[in-house]
């Protein structure tokens, strides 16, 4: 499935505020909660945007995705404080130090489109291993943990307003928490969920969601390089 990914646009959302506290985000319809917290740390939305897929010349939108970052991470990306988020979402090596900074992550994708499990899970998978074997990173540890990933999805069927949580906990929590924890919640059943040891499959899929120009939504790389470049500016 090739995916036609946005390019950057004008804002995706509507915000407003009703007795001094945030409302919703809304990313293509879909709204998004402005912070959550899944341990006692709440997470700020600092980027959010949606994927695409082309049929007959239609623009399809398949998912929405809401970035969730401790505000921690700005200590973590001085070094690019003062340049505009135009600026940022060109430079891979921001998106790196993003990605490196050890704090708490969170990235919830929204179904807008329905789509059986398998394929999404093919599609991550795909993109994962490919993006490990350029990196020379692709053994059997991560093979075996990538099937896993694969199997979770493979016997779901992802309704319209079911969505999937990618928590990437703090790099200084205990040495017994996983390197990744997905979520997927669906109307009517109990949420299943799945936990990633391997450290290179959790980073791949962090990448494939913020690794800057080879991440999966152009949208959800310009917001959430237009975010940070306020929030360093403060």
């Amino acid at each position: 499935m090739h995916l036609a990914i946005q390019p950057r646009c004008n804002p995706l959302f509507a915000m407003g505020s009703e007795g001094g506290e945030e409302t919703a985000v809304l990313v293509g319809e879909v709204p998004f909660p402005p912070q959550i917290a899944l341990t006692s740390n709440p997470l700020r939305l600092l980027g959010y945007g949606i994927t695409e897929i082309e049929i007959h010349f239609l623009q399809i939108k398949l998912t929405a995705i809401g970035i969730y970052l401790d505000p921690e991470i700005l200590t973590h990306l001085q070094r690019w404080k003062g340049k505009s988020g135009g600026d940022l979402a060109k430079e891979d090596e921001f998106f790196h130090d993003v990605i490196a900074a050890g704090v708490e992550k969170v990235v919830r994708v929204v179904v807008i489109k329905e789509i059986k499990g398998a394929q999404y899970g093919l599609q991550l998978e795909t993109a994962v291993r490919d993006r490990l074997a350029d990196e020379d990173k692709y053994e059997e540890e991560e093979e075996e943990a990538l099937e896993k990933v694969a199997q979770f999805f493979q016997s779901k069927y992802l309704k319209r307003d079911s969505f999937f949580t990618f928590h990437f906990p703090s790099t200084t929590a205990t040495a017994t928490t996983p390197s990744l924890e997905i979520a997927l919640t669906e109307e009517g059943k109990e949420e299943s969920r799945i936990q990633v040891e391997n450290n290179n499959v959790a980073e791949a899929i962090q990448k494939w969601y913020l690794g800057g120009s080879r991440a999966i939504s152009d949208a959800t790389i310009s917001s959430l390089a237009d975010h940070l470049a306020v929030e360093l500016s403060k």
